[in-house]
């Protein structure tokens, strides 16, 4: 033990005063401290999220077992420093022997602790970091924070108690939508249902969970394991998990752990806390040995890995973006500005014909109360949004924007125009880019007299939506360009993902092949409902075919001089979902149909080429000849340098094309399945 100087907290004046300086246990990353009233604190600094490594156990039990021993001290808040209360578990560790202490025997001694334990939550309890605050005996939080269950995120479930306390404190009910969905909830909702008691502002946070603490010393104190209210409830409803597991079917295709989920929660309700720890644990031991949370965690770790630019240093200057100008008011310029209102940006959404910016303010509009409407948005802030869209018709509203985004349709001679008369009218420091799906970046730059602030910033529709952002670098797009890019994806939301200059850069010309294959079967006879379900069975959510639909086989031929198959179907009036026909028939509730038209034009099609019929080939061979291809193009894209890593191609594709997460992406794939 060694004396540390006086702690002093950020709280009120009056508390700091009554602080004592006392004999404390200091480790390396935990320290044993004193607030006033005997309560001791221990304190956890573990940058940047205080994940709960080994190294973290070991020092909380060790401070545990000084304050349980330590005759000045009543009771023991649980905190931590920086910007989080414990953010999850080391992950680095999954998949590896469980050093001591482990979470169940850390867990274990502070649920049975003698003395009361009150978790003092700020940031974000995640994970292993909520499973902590609920073996302490009371939760309080900072107002602005959030808790939640994100193991099922990673292919796993919450293997120190989550699944067995949850249901305890809020239902089962509760536990299987929070617990299957992971998704982090807002205190004020926290304490709503039970999972946090009490809530404090973020300056007197510790201050309160103190008070919380002396006030409980000589009570019985509450074990969330022992809570029987909820269970003896539960088990009254015959048939809820069953008909959970039915509900979502859909949603849980081809996942393990959603299902592993409600088993555990199921021994919860029907089980003693101990044995249902058992089943837990089982479960959780079986998850983290699954390809698909081998496949989960890569994706983890790539999205992190993903805004590594390899000459862009940590610490290159970034521009500060506040106001952003979108060129083109269409559907993809009008997401755009959805996904940039959100983030707290200024937008000014231009387009040269009146009626269409008009359409486009509508469309942001109607979005943000349809938002409010589901309960996904708050009224005041929905209205803040819309405050901060500007219109207008003149290309000189974009003067004082920070960064301007062209997202007009795929024309290279009017984007070129468009970049002369940008070039003319941004600041300077200001950074343009293309929204272009495939169109070269260079030749854009090159009308512009500032080529190193210029690149792509390649959305995927819905843009409000769709998670991946490919950041094209142009030949003289600068470092500090690229790192303010990589900087505005995350303030976004989106996941950056570099590429290089290319036609279709990584996710389009990765799929391309895919599309190429899934045409040549349909020509050779194989009807296109089994192209897609094979497709659907590997665990895409929907195939080849009725993405086109949906996507509107107009807008994917536009341009196209030559005869094509799906120009064909265009000149026929079958233009995709919109207006109810397109390779399928769509009934009255969009339901695709098999088409008699379809089968025929492209019979007509097949045969004006001179493509003969083939017998069907089995569901092994159909896949392997629609998604091989995309592996062989993903190793191309790297070998020529337009991605800078495997995890990064196999990104593009699932956040892109929504390749099954479960898989890992083509090249993954690839590679575990020739292990």
């Amino acid at each position: 033990m060694v004396r540390l100087s006086l702690w002093m907290a950020a709280t009120a004046p009056e508390f700091q005063a009554d602080y004592l300086t006392r004999n404390v246990v200091h480790m390396s990353v935990v320290s044993l401290q004193m607030l006033p009233g005997r309560v001791g604190l221990i304190v956890t600094d573990n940058p940047p999220v205080n994940a709960l490594s080994a190294a973290v156990r070991h020092g909380l039990q060790n401070a545990l077992e000084a304050a349980l021993a330590d005759d000045g001290i009543d009771a023991i808040v649980i905190a931590c420093q920086g910007r989080t209360f414990f953010a999850g578990a080391d992950i680095t560790e999954f998949g590896k022997p469980v050093a001591d202490p482990s979470f169940h025997a850390l867990f274990a001694a502070l649920e049975a602790s003698s003395k009361p334990i009150v978790a003092a939550i700020h940031g974000t309890a995640l994970g292993g970091g909520l499973e902590l605050a609920l073996a302490c005996h009371y939760r309080v939080a900072a107002e602005s924070g959030r808790v939640g269950l994100p193991e099922v995120n990673l292919g796993i479930l919450p293997g120190a108690g989550g699944t067995q306390r949850v249901p305890r404190l809020v239902g089962a009910e509760r536990a299987l939508e929070l617990l299957t969905s992971g998704r982090q909830v807002a205190m004020p909702e926290a304490v709503e249902i039970g999972l946090v008691d009490a809530l404090s502002d973020d300056l007197s946070l510790r201050e309160v969970a103190a008070r919380i603490a002396r006030k409980a010393v000589g009570k019985p104190l509450p074990r969330v394991r022992d809570l029987t209210d909820f269970t003896l409830r539960d088990r009254q409803k015959p048939g809820l998990f069953e008909a959970f597991l039915s509900t979502n079917a859909r949603r849980f295709r081809g996942l393990p752990a959603p299902p592993a989920i409600v088993r555990a929660i199921e021994a919860a309700v029907n089980l003693p806390f101990e044995q249902g720890m058992a089943v837990e644990k089982q479960l959780c031991d079986e998850l983290i040995a699954s390809p698909e949370s081998e496949a989960l965690r890569y994706l983890f770790f790539a999205e992190r890995e993903a805004g590594r630019v390899p000459d862009v240093p940590v610490g290159t200057a970034v521009r500060d973006i506040a106001r952003v100008a979108v060129i083109g008011a269409g559907t993809m310029g009008s997401g755009i500005a959805l996904a940039l209102l959100a983030a707290g940006l200024v937008v000014i959404l231009i387009d040269t014909d009146a009626e269409a910016v008009e359409r486009g303010v509508k469309h942001v509009a109607s979005s943000l109360e349809a938002q409010v409407k589901r309960g996904r948005l708050e009224q005041t802030a929905a209205e803040t949004q819309l405050a901060n869209l500007v219109s207008g018709i003149d290309i000189a509203s974009a003067s004082d924007a920070d960064l301007i985004i062209e997202a007009v349709y795929e024309n290279m001679d009017l984007k070129k125009k468009i970049f002369v008369e940008l070039d003319r009218v941004a600041k300077s420091g200001a950074i343009i880019a293309s929204n272009t799906s495939f169109l070269d970046i260079d030749e854009m730059a090159s009308v512009t007299s500032r080529p190193d602030d210029v690149l792509g910033l390649h959305f995927f529709s819905p843009a409000n939506i769709m998670r991946l952002l490919e950041i094209v670098r142009g030949a003289r797009t600068s470092p500090e360009t690229m790192a303010t890019a990589f900087a505005f994806a995350r303030r976004i939301g989106k996941v950056g993902v570099l590429s290089r200059v290319c036609n279709g850069f990584i996710a389009n010309r990765l799929m391309l092949p895919r599309a190429v294959e899934a045409e040549a079967l349909a020509l050779e006879g194989v009807p296109i409902s089994v192209i897609d379900r094979v497709l659907v069975d590997y665990g895409f959510a929907i195939g080849h075919f009725q993405m086109m639909d949906m996507a509107g086989i107009d807008v994917i031929t536009r341009g196209q001089t030559e005869r094509t198959l799906m120009g064909d179907l265009v000149n026929a009036g079958r233009l995709g979902l919109k207006t109810g026909a397109g390779f399928y028939d769509y009934d009255d509730k969009r339901h695709p149909v098999a088409s008699r038209e379809v089968e025929a034009l492209i019979a007509a099609y097949a045969r004006d080429n001179g493509i003969p019929a083939k017998p069907i080939p089995d569901d092994a061979v159909i896949l392997s000849r629609l998604l091989a291809p995309v592996v062989a193009e993903g190793r191309k894209i790297l070998d020529e340098g337009i991605a800078v890593r495997e995890s990064d191609v196999d990104l593009a594709a699932v956040l892109g094309f929504n390749w099954p997460s479960y898989r890992g992406g083509p090249l993954f794939w690839a590679a575990s399945s020739h292990r």
